[in-house]
């Protein structure tokens, strides 16, 4: 199978199209504990269960986001009800930027992706929470 677009340049598109965050502003965020704010893990849940999670954050499978998000889905989450920030992460950053960029042409406003992801806050920020 040939491609026309390989992964690396869909990730470029969208993280032209986002607003991307480094670690220590995703860290401030958490650390001041502005209301609103949803921090979500979209790693596949045996990486959340082997290297645990940013403390506060949820999970969500980068499946099931799209659905969880709108009110008109069956999978609807309630989390979402108050939120009025989001970021996304991954383990590296490239599934996190992807699914901003799907928020984003879905009319979430206020939606961004921390660069890096997982394996970039582990090694600046280092904090985790263990399952």
């Amino acid at each position: 199978m040939k491609l026309t677009k390989g992964f690396r340049e869909l990730v470029a598109e969208a993280e032209s199209e986002i607003n991307s965050l480094d670690t220590h502003s995703v860290d401030s965020k958490l650390q001041s504990g502005g209301s609103g704010l949803l921090l979500v893990d979209l790693r596949d849940v045996r990486e959340v269960k082997r290297e645990g999670k940013i403390s506060g954050s949820i999970h969500i499978p980068r499946g099931m986001l799209e659905f969880w998000i709108d009110p008109e889905s069956p999978y609807y989450r309630k989390e979402f009800d108050d939120a009025q920030e989001i970021i996304l992460y991954c383990n590296k950053g490239w599934r996190s930027a992807l699914a901003a960029q799907s928020l984003k042409r879905m009319g979430v406003e206020n939606v961004s992706h921390m660069a890096g992801g997982m394996e970039l806050w582990v090694k600046e920020i280092g904090r985790i929470e263990e399952n």
